[in-house]
């Protein structure tokens, strides 16, 4: 029982939170045996019982409990005795000065109560679904059951353009401008537009002034690469790619209020405006840089195409501006043996004159900013952390510069033959995008007091949100709206390698469709193992398991169940509910559950939150199971009507489910409501405040067709999906010797031609000679031939 509690309570705090469970009942700082039992909590427990839904501990587990090599010998020998530990909370929950008295005084009640069942069922032994509530709980519940949808409001139709409004919470959100030269994979989905997706969707059930906008990164090297890979200029492939992502994110479902772009002449005036203001405040800086030229592609190397060793610690795939492994950010000259990433060629140093952003001279500044936003917002543990390092390492004058072509113009004379840096550049999309969508866009980024700014991100984005853009932004010194809830996810892996393009590793966007798997599960799974405070995997075993048992034989066993008793035992009409002890008690677990999911949402855990409509759906089974309204509709005339009320409870927790399902699964949770054919108003009023689980199906409410609402995922299906996905295709051993000499003659024999000004066709065949044979030497020589 102590074990599933301290899993539960470090689960419900998150694995991602900024203080550990230890550290909020004590106040006491971490310590080493806090820290390991933390860690061996994490790393060890939760993954050997994170596939027993039940409240069973594995006998392995419990045979082993203290003598098991897997705990750390200093947590076995202090176990009873460490002050860590909770006997003072059982013996003494209300009086211990250990407990906050905010948690103390409303332990139960209260909606800010974090989502574990009740703590007290737990330690003495009881099972994950015995919450204990209160009488004046299930009264509470009961109360609110019976106010109907009686003179509560529905969410109002969109309509555009959005712009903030006195006396709503207006908030803004953006995802992290996906790149245009390449397919998004499912990572990319899950780490920006789709989480971004469900929040935007949710913020509008609950009724606030949400205004989401994204659009794809077009400026750049890497759409210069992709140009030259493709024969085609660089705004053909910008045309291209933006219908290509386009496509994607309307098949999964990411209601965009508005979806950009980049190369627009709202994103040139804007970011020039923001570069003068910066030049006339005295934050910019020029200096010579040192850069990185590969002579074979005779031209500068941006960041993200250098490869080579981390500086720090020696990790051998570090990028030309950052490591992935320690995330310390890097200049490309500082890399230990670096390779161009294009044709695994050593490329030279040359100098260049460059403009700086003088980030010291803004660093004051932006700490006390930091300091008012990471304490009132939001902000993910890894984004706290990433910032926390950049700053405390002290900051340097940023580059924002580059020798490019394709790229928002530098407008000062001494530099006209440059661009802006990409990193200075995109962010700014964010506001050239929403000037784009409306020409009253400073209402929405010239209003901090209004509005509130949430922007969502993997991990890798976070410096460059977090410190590079925000100073732009405070240096410009024009009352720009500033992140207020910075929600960076860690990295989804495909299976047990990263998402491969060329070598065929991987899922990606344009590929799920054909699947013949519907979008909403695809959104479901990737949300269910959305990488919230760890890198998480796919997996197509995984992926089959949590749809046939949490979406077939859990949520849709148990809708399917509730609206086909209505059709089939009382013709379609809800029938009369006269409640009774245990009917109470249900409403009063749905609507705990209910409240739990707001809390969590409103924090934006989107995961945990998953969990609590995969809960109220158990609760229904159960509910279900025991009353077997199956067997009591052929009874008397007692259990005829005990058939209709647990059947018109249990619909109308179908019903419940359908809205908080429609951030997570649209389309599911429009024929939920079709078949129940529910009143509009539902989705505007059960997510309302601390969440109001009300009767919205009252007696006599005629339901439409019930019909079955998942499939299941065979093994053989699956199988073929897995080996389909795994990159078995690329076999091909080529010799390296050959394979060189013939590459570098092709690449002589294009130039010749392109400088002989050849016909488009010709001088395209070879460069797809050139390429193919460029992808088989990468390969023969063990590295990832296209950049990821």
């Amino acid at each position: 029982g102590i074990v599933r509690f301290l899993i539960r309570f470090r689960i419900s705090l998150g694995a991602d939170d900024a203080c550990n469970p230890w550290l909020l009942l004590n106040g006491q700082e971490s310590s080493d045996i806090v820290n390991q039992w933390l860690e061996w909590e994490a790393t060890e427990l939760q993954v050997r019982m994170s596939d027993k839904s039940s409240a069973t501990m594995r006998p392995s587990i419990v045979t082993s409990w203290k003598s098991s090599a897997m705990m750390p010998p200093s947590i076995v020998t202090s176990w009873k005795s460490s002050a860590m530990m909770l006997p003072s909370i059982v013996t003494s929950w209300k009086s211990s000065a250990m407990m906050r008295p905010s948690i103390v005084t409303s332990w139960k009640s209260s909606a800010t109560m974090l989502p574990f069942c009740n703590v007290f069922s737990v330690l003495q032994g009881g099972g994950d679904d015995d919450c204990v509530l209160s009488e004046e709980e299930i009264q509470s519940a009961v109360v609110t059951w019976g106010k109907g949808l009686t003179d509560l409001p529905m969410v109002p139709e969109r309509q555009h353009p959005i712009l903030p409004q006195e006396g709503k919470r207006n908030v803004l959100v953006t995802s992290a401008l996906p790149y245009v030269n390449n397919v998004p994979h499912l990572g990319n989905i899950i780490g920006c537009v789709l989480s971004a997706d469900v929040f935007a969707r949710y913020g509008r059930l609950r009724g606030w002034n949400v205004l989401y906008v994204c659009g794809t990164d077009e400026y750049g090297t890497a759409t210069e690469n992709k140009a030259r890979e493709e024969g085609l200029t660089a705004q053909q492939i910008c045309d291209k790619y933006h219908a290509v992502h386009a496509s994607i994110y309307q098949w999964f479902q990411v209601d965009f209020d508005f979806f950009g772009r980049t190369t627009t002449k709202k994103q040139t005036e804007i970011a020039q405006n923001i570069f003068w203001r910066l030049h006339e405040r005295g934050f910019l800086l020029e200096d010579i840089v040192e850069q990185l030229r590969c002579e074979a592609c005779q031209r500068f190397l941006a960041d993200r195409f250098v490869e080579g060793t981390c500086p720090f610690c020696s990790y051998p795939e570090a990028r030309g501006d950052q490591c992935d492994k320690c995330g310390k950010l890097i200049n490309a000259v500082e890399l230990r043996e670096p390779t161009c990433k294009v044709c695994s060629q050593t490329p030279v140093v040359q100098s260049s004159k460059h403009l700086f952003l003088d980030l010291p001279k803004l660093e004051a500044e932006l700490e006390q900013w930091l300091e008012r936003s990471t304490g009132s917002g939001d902000w993910t543990a890894n984004a706290k952390q990433i910032t926390r390092s950049w700053v405390r390492d002290g900051l340097k004058p940023r580059c924002i510069t580059r020798d490019l072509k394709w790229g928002t113009p530098v407008p000062h004379p001494d530099f006209s033959d440059k661009v802006f840096y990409v990193w200075f550049d995109a962010p700014i999309g964010y506001l050239s995008i929403t000037a784009n969508y409306t020409d009253q866009w400073e209402k929405w980024w010239k209003n901090p007091q209004q509005v509130e700014l949430y922007n969502f991100m993997a991990k890798d984005n976070v410096p460059f949100h977090s410190v590079v853009f925000p100073c732009s932004l405070l240096g410009a010194q024009d009352n720009y709206t500033l992140v207020n809830h910075l929600v960076a996810t860690e990295y989804l892996n495909y299976e047990d390698t990263k998402f491969s393009k060329s070598r065929g590793v991987g899922v990606f966007g344009d590929m799920a469709k054909d699947t013949g798997i519907p979008s909403d599960v695809w959104r479901f799974y990737l949300l269910y193992l959305r990488p919230e405070g760890q890198d998480s995997a796919f997996s197509w075993v995984d992926m089959a398991t949590k749809n046939n048992s949490e979406l077939l034989n859990n949520l849709g066993n148990f809708i399917n169940r509730a609206g086909m008793f209505v059709s089939k035992f009382f013709e379609s009409c809800v029938p009369a509910m006269a409640l009774q002890q245990e009917d109470k008690r249900l409403l009063a677990q749905v609507g705990w559950e209910l409240k739990q999911y707001i809390n969590l949402m409103d924090r934006v855990k989107i995961r945990d939150a998953l969990k609590c409509i995969l809960n109220i759906s158990r609760h229904g089974n159960q509910y279900i199971q025991v009353n077997e309204p199956w067997k009591k509709i052929k009874g008397d005339e007692t259990d005829r009507q005990r058939s209709g009320t647990v059947t018109g409870v249990s619909v109308n927790v179908a019903c419940l489910l359908s809205v908080m399902l429609q951030p997570y699964m649209p389309t599911v949770s429009h024929t939920i409501r079709q078949q129940l054919n529910a009143p509009p108003s539902v989705t505007g009023t059960l997510l309302q405040g601390t969440g109001n689980f009300v009767c919205s199906l009252p007696v006599g409410h005629h339901i439409g067709t019930v019909s079955p609402l998942f499939q299941k995922l065979e093994s053989e299906q699956i199988e073929s999906l897995k080996k389909r996905f795994g990159g078995q295709q690329v076999s091909t051993v080529v010799k390296v010797k050959p394979t060189s000499t013939l590459h570098i003659t092709v690449d002589t024999k294009v130039r010749t031609l392109k400088g002989q000004k050849a016909e488009k066709t010709v001088i395209g065949a070879e460069v797809t000679k050139l390429l193919e044979l460029k992808k088989q030497l990468s390969l023969a020589e063990g590295k990832d031939p296209e950049p990821t």
